[in-house]
């Protein structure tokens, strides 16, 4: 049953982690019913590292245009490579000085119900809110290659946003991106690159802490996660194309109006729980 539910969880990951919906808010209401018998450290650890899984999904589908050693491309392809990865750089930079002594804290207090709820509304009204208000003014920037270190740096400054759990990563930055200027194209595409640092570094981070605290990783515990970020791998490849070609066609606002639904869900949830002592 462990391996079941991890499954389970995988694909949870897979399909939330790259949708701006949150995967955070999905995983903690999913964890209220497909309770895995671990302890609360091991879990803290296990929603995040699965997010390797769908990283890796990244990796996989952009690998041509994320390797600069490609001996296939030309001078000029292999330079605007190197500066994507320097612009990912750039933009992970106030995530890792903002973020990195916050981490405890806000785990310690937003890691909750009401909070995330909270979140999950208050941007879900905000791309409901922006969508309407992109579509009076035209894209600034339709080219990712075309993309200033500057403006990288700026949508790295909103990423911080995100380290707020329900907010999402994914969510925050490509609405950051769109209200810069950014085609929903080029916001999701530089989203999906910025979580390949991003979501490594967090998992190392929460391997770390949790190798230090003591509490012991076993072999049935290292299989667990292991099928947990193999399925939310491969749920990942289908979710990433399928947003890539809905966004070609299709606004954000649904999945505002979706964040909304699943916000006022967990509100309820929890008051539910809070009378009934659930």
């Amino acid at each position: 049953m462990e391996f079941i539910k991890a499954i389970i969880l995988g694909i949870i990951e897979g399909i939330t982690e790259w949708l701006p919906i949150s995967s955070t808010g999905h995983l903690i209401l999913a964890d209220e019913f497909i309770k895995l018998k671990q302890s609360t450290e091991f879990m803290n650890m296990f929603n995040v590292v699965i997010q390797l899984g769908a990283i890796l999904a990244v990796v996989v589908i952009y690998f041509k245009k994320l390797n600069p050693f490609d001996t296939s491309k030309t001078p000029r392809e292999t330079q605007l490579t190197w500066q994507l990865w320097l612009k990912v750089i750039i933009a992970c930079i106030p995530a890792v000085i903002i973020g990195l002594p916050l981490d405890n804290w806000l785990d310690a207090h937003f890691h909750k119900f009401v909070p995330i709820a909270l979140m999950l509304i208050i941007y879900g009204f905000a791309f409901i809110y922006v969508e309407k208000w992109a579509k009076t003014r035209p894209d600034t920037l339709t080219n990712l290659d075309k993309m200033s270190y500057r403006f990288a740096f700026y949508i790295g400054l909103i990423q911080v946003l995100s380290l707020m759990p329900g907010t999402s990563r994914s969510g925050v930055t490509i609405l950051g991106a769109i209200i810069l200027g950014a085609s929903r194209f080029v916001a999701t595409e530089f989203t999906f690159f910025l979580g390949i640092p991003v979501m490594f570094g967090a998992s190392l981070l929460k391997i770390f802490k949790f190798m230090i605290s003591g509490v012991g990783f076993s072999l049935s515990q290292f299989a667990i996660l292991l099928v947990a970020s193999i399925t939310a791998f491969l749920v990942s490849i289908v979710v990433i194309k399928f947003l890539m070609d809905y966004i070609k066609k299709h606004d954000f606002t649904f999945f505002g109006k979706y964040r909304i639904a699943l916000g006022a869900v967990l509100l309820v949830y929890a008051a539910i729980s809070a009378v009934f002592g659930g």
